[in-house]
């Protein structure tokens, strides 16, 4: 049953992030071409839908302890179709303020289930590697997305992007249809929780949160970043931007188990804190790129995103196994959906960070190099105060990839 399961949810992971790569690079495009808004507000507007979905893992916890992950992820999926659906016939400001409210509400609600689903379906032992195929399975059919994105706009133009919010709807009912037929769902067992058992009261588990935050702004800042960045600050052709994050995408898709045998001798969290400090070389390396002649600067700047790919396959399936194993069995739903949070919190923080690149150059890259060596330093000093078997499964053996 569980291999079925995990291969089914898989399948409707790539299907479901196909569509987001295929939509969310041109939400912003439909609202302005489309719908009519000007950029300033079709920014505030898509801005607004963002900051509601904030509240969503705070509920998103316990609906996971209450029902199970599948039921609420299969919700997430009709509750993203439901908000893509909305921007169809979205006439103005409130129109999209309601559309981005309702795919950010599904998507937080999706990102506080994932992890619990992904664990529900793995069975008994270590997480890693089932997290690691995850990612790789998202990353890649987000990256196919995007790609399919970018022809939509070259070949079809405006009416590609009728056809981009179409299949993003189809996408996610699809992923919900395979989740409610292939996925059975597991037996539930609700508990009361103890003091020891509650988000806020779990210190360990609170640090643990924030330095996978400062993991996440990294990436976010990457995203967002580095295309102002090159085009800004470098003056470098166009076609940059788009092969970092390609290169970054095809590598990450295909080396996740790779990255989980390459570490195996490693706790989860010397896995993070290699990944960390890889990110703040990353950030000094792409800070030194304006001593490289200009003609060498493309070539540098792809070698530096191998770096940062290296530090995104160390960290990130480590980092969503340890949250996984160090959350109390009857409380997993609200501490996995709590940790969403480092996620969503640096998603909103990551703008404000690109946005120093108006003051000096250099400001963003020493701020999130310093973000990187404080996950370094503070997940050294967070792993003993975490469950031992939490950090290294097997009593202190290497982890199996």
């Amino acid at each position: 049953m569980f291999v079925r399961s995990r291969v089914a949810l898989l399948v409707a992971l790539g299907i479901d992030n196909f569509g987001s790569g295929l939509f969310l690079p041109l939400g912003l495009v439909f609202v302005i071409r489309v719908v009519g808004l000007p950029l300033a507000q079709a920014g505030t507007a898509v801005t607004l839908g963002a900051l509601a979905g904030l509240l969503v893992p705070a509920l998103a916890g316990r609906l996971v302890d209450l029902f199970g992950p599948r039921t609420v992820m299969i919700c997430a999926h009709l509750l993203q179709a439901a908000g893509v659906a909305a921007y169809l016939p979205a006439a103005g400001f409130t129109g999209v303020v309601g559309a981005s409210v309702m795919l950010a509400a599904g998507q937080q609600l999706f990102y506080s289930s994932q992890f619990s689903l992904i664990a529900d379906v793995a069975g008994e032992g270590p997480k890693d590697r089932p997290f690691a195929e995850a990612a790789m399975v998202r990353s890649a059919g987000f990256g196919l997305g995007g790609l399919a994105a970018a022809g939509l706009l070259v070949w079809a133009g405006r009416e590609g992007l009728y056809v981009a919010v179409i299949v993003d709807v189809f996408t996610f009912v699809v992923a919900a249809a395979i989740l409610a037929t292939l996925v059975p769902p597991l037996p539930r067992r609700t508990r009361r929780l103890s003091g020891s058992a509650r988000v806020w009261r779990n210190r360990p588990y609170l640090a643990l949160i924030v330095f996978s935050g400062l993991f996440a702004l990294t990436m976010d800042f990457f995203l967002i970043g580095m295309p102002v960045y090159v085009f800004n600050a470098l003056q470098g052709p166009r076609w940059l931007p788009g092969t970092i994050i390609a290169l970054l995408t095809v590598v990450t898709s295909l080396g996740g188990v790779v990255a989980l045998r390459v570490t195996r001798r490693l706790t989860r969290i010397a896995a993070m804190r290699a990944g960390s400090a890889l990110f703040a070389v990353w950030c000094l390396a792409c800070l030194a790129v304006v001593f490289v002649p200009k003609v060498f600067q493309p070539v540098y700047l792809l070698g530096a995103t191998l770096v940062l790919a290296a530090g995104d396959l160390a960290f990130g399936p480590r980092s969503g196994a340890l949250a996984e194993a160090a959350a109390p069995p009857e409380a997993r739903g609200r501490y996995l959906a709590a940790f969403q949070y480092a996620f969503t919190l640096a998603a909103v923080i990551a703008p404000t960070v690109v946005a120093l690149f108006s003051v000096a150059v250099w400001i963003p890259w020493v701020l999130v190099a310093a973000c990187a060596c404080a996950a370094v330093v503070g997940l050294g000093r967070v792993g003993p105060r975490l469950p031992a078997e939490a950090v290294s499964p097997g009593g202190g053996g290497p982890i199996q990839g």
